[in-house]
């Protein structure tokens, strides 16, 4: 396998630091819209080169470049979930061998893979990668590194030579990971850089594993999903005003505009929400209960509520026991839902549509129930927004 593209003109330094992801476990505790996914279809069809023969392919990424495959990759490193959650939505979970907090992610994953019939999933025990040696990366002697060389390189620890040892003696880096929120990346990789919804990313990786068939099949899926909601959203003026916060503990809560470019927000921003944070609380900085008495939003989206190790009853009475928290809107109301994960695969987009669209909007695609702890809840048959078992016959290869 050999890579190369835009980047090598760029005289990346060693040893070169930057913007950087934050840890996505610490909260967690693209345009996804309809022409986005056509796009990214696309380009599916349109820029990996490939025969059915079993020759070389090439696929194009940035902040890559062109990427060229002489086979299927069987083993997979990853950094962040959302890469991981591709190669599982493509029927190569298996196939994963690293990611950042395996066991968090595999818990939290495995409280949705119930709700689809004949899909497992194992992570636990993989190697924890939020910051990789080479060593390990030796060892691991990957297929394919779905990780983003960009912010590897932010970390601080990898040189660009670092890069091109891994990329030339085990394999190439395949990633992007600063469209989570449209970050600047680190100097040296900005003219190379371009930022891509979650889909599009998708497309690509599916390129990579040679299973655009896959990719199709959901993508159709998330387009009628995403048809389904725009065509029973409310009038602005008839939504509530929502946030969302990741409150590691009550003290130190996290607060994301629910509308702000890239693939974190790429289950909120179709359902256009009205945020209850003016422009002056920045995404990701943390707030108090006053901040959000004086937002009083309708609605508070708790992300990583759905993790096993979460309590969300513990969640709701820390807020009702607090005599300003006691008198945020969402809090009187019953309001405060459980989320799953900011660095969501395709698969979690669809069930946080799905939910989030009930969370906000319970008289338009029928009530969430008051979660509490355990999987996804099954929801009737006849509210489900979008098909369950046509999602797990893709992922399983019976298309």
């Amino acid at each position: 396998m050999t890579y190369g593209g835009s980047v090598a003109a760029g005289g990346l330094l060693a040893g070169c630091t930057g913007s950087s992801e934050s840890d996505p476990t610490a909260t967690d505790a693209a345009a996804t819209d309809t022409t986005a996914t056509a796009d990214a279809t696309a380009t599916s069809e349109s820029t990996a080169e490939s025969t059915a023969d079993g020759s070389s392919y090439t696929v194009s990424m940035a902040p890559m470049g062109d990427v060229t495959f002489e086979g299927v990759p069987e083993s997979i490193f990853t950094r962040l979930t959302h890469h991981a959650g591709m190669a599982f939505a493509l029927g190569h979970g298996d196939a994963v061998n690293a990611m950042h907090a395996p066991d968090y992610y595999d818990a939290l994953w495995n409280q949705f893979t119930p709700r689809l019939p004949g899909v497992e999933l194992d992570w636990t025990g993989l190697y924890s990668s939020w910051e990789p040696s080479k060593e390990r990366l030796y060892e691991l002697d990957s297929d394919v590194h779905l990780a983003d060389p960009a912010s590897v390189s932010a970390l601080g620890s990898w040189s660009q030579a670092d890069l091109d040892e891994i990329e030339e003696n085990i394999s190439p880096w395949f990633g992007n990971s600063f469209s989570a929120r449209h970050q600047a990346p680190p100097t040296e990789w900005a003219d190379a850089y371009e930022y891509y919804g979650l889909w599009e990313i998708f497309a690509k990786v599916a390129q990579v594993l040679q299973a655009e068939a896959k990719y199709e099949a959901l993508a159709a899926v998330h387009e009628e999903l995403l048809a389904t909601i725009a065509a029973d959203l409310p009038a602005e003026e008839d939504r509530p005003t929502a946030v969302l916060l990741g409150p590691s503990d009550l003290e130190s809560i996290y607060a994301y505009n629910l509308s702000t470019p890239g693939f974190l927000t790429a289950h909120t921003r179709p359902l256009k929400p009205v945020s209850a944070f003016d422009d002056d609380v920045e995404s990701g900085s943390t707030v108090d209960f006053e901040t959000l008495l004086e937002a009083d939003p309708d609605v508070i989206l708790t992300l990583g509520g759905m993790h096993p190790d979460t309590s969300m009853p513990d969640i709701r009475s820390g807020l009702r026991d607090d005599p300003v928290g006691a008198e945020i809107s969402a809090v009187k109301n019953e309001r405060v839902y459980a989320q799953a994960g900011r660095y969501q695969g395709p698969i979690l987009n669809l069930f946080q549509l799905e939910m989030t669209a009930k969370q906000l909007y319970p008289d338009r695609f029928g009530a969430w129930p008051q979660y509490s702890e355990g999987p996804y809840p099954e929801i009737p048959e006849d509210e489900r927004l979008f098909d369950r078992q046509r999602v797990a016959d893709v992922i399983n290869g019976d298309l």
